[in-house]
Order: structure tokens, then sequence, then C-alpha cells
């Protein structure tokens, strides 16, 4: 059975590496090769497709292969989608997880919440997120990636 620490662990992982990334963001060679093993790590991609649909797209919504995760998060030159700016590279300096729910079974875990991005100046942007992890080879990987801001009536 996936426990909630493994959740809580892998979260604090994917918060931090998305940090990390943001401060490599001078050092392209070293900041390229960071997010790809982040994405190696963290996703499933080496079994297929990950329903991954990130917060600031808006004509490429799904990114279900790495290519694409990885022009959302550090966009570049040769980025997959044209609209990517970079979500990793802002930098943002914190990443907070407040889990609404979290669904643990025996291979697979949900979790569903608010995460909150902290910038340079120290203000936080918050973002809705659902995650679905599965249990690979005692690791859990995302394979289900949903991203998006919440509601705004007046927008």
């Amino acid at each position: 059975m996936i426990t909630k620490e493994q959740v809580l662990d892998a979260q604090k992982e994917w918060g931090d590496g998305v940090v990390k990334i943001g401060s490599l963001k001078d050092n392209r060679s070293a900041c390229e090769d960071f997010a790809s093993d982040f994405l190696d790590k963290l996703y499933a991609f080496e079994v297929g497709l990950v329903s991954f649909k990130p917060t600031k797209c808006s004509i490429e919504q799904f990114r279900p292969t790495k290519p694409e995760a990885l022009s959302y998060f550090i966009a570049g030159e040769d980025r997959a989608c044209q609209e990517d700016k970079g979500f990793a590279i802002q930098p943002w300096t914190k990443v907070r997880f407040e889990n609404s729910n979290l669904i643990l079974e025996e291979n697979r875990a949900i979790a569903m919440g608010n995460y909150f991005f902290t910038d340079l100046d120290g203000n936080e942007a918050k973002v809705e997120y659902t995650f679905g992890y599965k249990l690979m080879d005692g690791t859990l990987k995302i394979d289900l990636h949903h991203s998006s801001f919440p509601y705004n009536p007046n927008a």
C-alpha cells in the first residue's frame, strides 16, 4: 500500500526539482541536463504517454511526451511547443503543497489540492493540481499531472 509519507516525499522532491531547474537558468547546459533527469526520475514517460496538462498552456494544452514536458518546464530555442516560456525557469524560490485529498491504493495514488509557487519577490502564485502516481520499482512516478489556475469570475 502506498503511504501518505511516500506521496509527501514525492511532492517535496517535485517542488525542490522545480526550484533547482530555475536556479540553473543561467547555465543552459546544466539546466537542460537537470530538467531531463528530473523528468526521467519523477514522470513515467518510460512506460508510455503521461497525461500532462500544465498550467500556462492554451494552444497545445496537453503534453503527453517527454520533449513536450521539457519544453514546458524550460522552453529554449529547440522547444517542442512554441507558446512555452519555461515555467520552471521563472525562477521560483519555493513550492508548497496543500493536499485537499489523497487516494492511496496498492500501486497507485492520487493527490489533489493547491500548490503555491513563490517568486523572487516573495509573491505566491496559487495553482490547483491533481497528480496521479504509479508505484514503479519501489518509486512513485507521475503518470497524471493536471494543473490550472483557480476560477476567476472577473476574467
